[in-house]
């Protein structure tokens, strides 16, 4: 199954980096991201599914009740490329960090996403 690049960021953002169960996280990257996905973020390079929900895993681990936010809609490119600026904190509380996802899709699933950190929004 492929989808629209809006979808994709979203799903990512809630279903991937948002999502506390090990299983349910991998069902959704094996559905949303190609095989040979990259994931760059300022950290590292990581390179298939595996270590995609490897990584996610390790950072969902490290803030376990926090809730991301889209700051607003998906923003999209020739239905290839998008990208989110999301807000992310203990629910009912300030915002913690921010940041914006880019992604380039490839037939409908993501091939490389982008994570850059942003200041916090005023």
């Amino acid at each position: 199954m492929s989808y629209d690049v809006a979808t994709l960021l979203t799903r990512n953002l809630h279903e991937v980096f948002g999502e506390g169960d090990d299983a349910r996280r991998r069902a959704v990257v094996n559905e949303i991201f190609t095989e040979d996905a990259v994931f760059y973020e300022p950290n590292g390079v990581y390179r298939g599914r595996d270590e995609i929900v490897r990584i996610a895993g390790v950072i969902r681990a490290t803030h376990p009740s926090f809730r991301y936010t889209a700051l607003k809609a998906p923003e999209v490119l020739h239905d290839r490329a998008g990208r989110v600026q999301w807000v992310s904190g203990a629910p009912g509380a300030s915002p913690a960090y921010a940041g914006t996802d880019v992604i380039v899709a490839r037939q409908g699933r993501i091939a490389e996403i982008y994570l850059f950190f942003d200041p916090l929004p005023l």
